[in-house]
């Protein structure tokens, strides 16, 4: 017996052109909206290529052949700005009226820089790319420069976490050695701020830095404070060290002792006996064993 349910389709699998004049929008882009730089790069999108995503619209009910605009009003809008009659759409089989992209996750630098470099590896110009996001050239030279500097292994670290590009630009004054720790120690703190790599630089030894025949100044901060820094970040990076060695460890053997205690807690004999004649080990025990942070395996997810 089949037991498999079939998984509703939101829109019509084809795309299919439709008239912009039998497509009602649910709200007027404003003239201010024009002058945004999300709307002038869709627009230069479109001029350069064309319609990559296609509206999303859903039949009126009391109007045959008249759509309701659910998903793409500054497509819609640069289209009719534009002179252009016809649209590719998605015909949405239900009424959802608000963005359906609005979860999207936004690229981060690291990613954008990949995304260049392949374009122009696939013959793709420097001029067509910034033409079509509606930049200057000289953005598109920065993005693709990057990684100039950065080590494999500190952006391989980096790779998926929303970290600045004057972020990743900093890590270059440090050598490659360094750079992993100063993005391990980033990704530990959850913190990727200019301020924070910075800070870290700054106590950082000059030998591991490039420009080591170079006196670091800080502002604020006296040759003694930067000795100091420097002796406090070793001790941070040594313990963070081991912390990290012996952490997987530690968590394994807690989930194999709470459970253990588990199966002693559930033997009601061993729990009246405990209750008798050790009940402050009791209580403890039924602590430990309530912890969600013991009791559960860390996720990968």
């Amino acid at each position: 017996m089949n037991n498999h349910r079939r998984i509703r389709l939101a829109c019509q699998p084809s795309v299919s052109r439709i008239a912009l004049d039998q497509i009602l929008p649910l709200h007027k882009v404003l003239p201010g909206a024009r002058l945004s730089v999300k709307y002038r790069r869709i627009a230069a999108s479109i001029q350069e290529v064309g319609i990559i995503e296609p509206l999303v619209v859903y039949p009126q009910a009391d109007t045959a052949g008249k759509y309701i605009l659910l998903d793409g009003h500054f497509r819609y809008d640069i289209l009719k700005e534009s002179g252009k009659s016809t649209a590719d759409c998605l015909i949405a089989l239900d009424d959802e009226a608000f963005t359906y992209n609005h979860k999207v996750n936004r690229l981060t630098p690291i990613q954008e820089h990949f995304m260049i470099m392949k374009a122009i590896k696939n013959g793709v110009s420097e001029q067509a790319i910034a033409a079509a996001l509606g930049v200057d050239i000289s953005k598109i030279r920065e993005k693709k420069s990057l990684l100039a500097g950065i080590c494999p292994e500190a952006v391989q670290l980096m790779k998926g976490k929303r970290v600045h590009a004057s972020t990743i630009r900093q890590l270059r004054k440090a050598k490659p050695i360094r750079q992993i720790e100063i993005v391990e120690l980033m990704s530990a703190s959850h913190n990727f701020t200019v301020d924070y790599v910075k800070c870290l630089l700054a106590a950082t030894p000059q030998e591991q830095l490039i420009e080591s025949e170079q006196t670091k100044e800080v502002d604020g901060l006296s040759p003694a404070d930067m000795a100091r820094m420097e002796r406090e970040m070793d001790t941070i990076s040594s313990d963070f060290k081991q912390i990290e060695d012996t952490y997987g460890k530690n968590v394994l053997n807690l989930v194999i002792v709470v459970a253990y205690l588990k199966t002693l807690l559930d033997n009601a004999r061993v729990v009246r006996y405990l209750a008798v004649n050790y009940a402050e080990l009791l209580t403890e025990f039924q602590k430990t064993v309530e912890s969600r942070t013991l009791s559960e395996a860390p996720s990968d997810s």
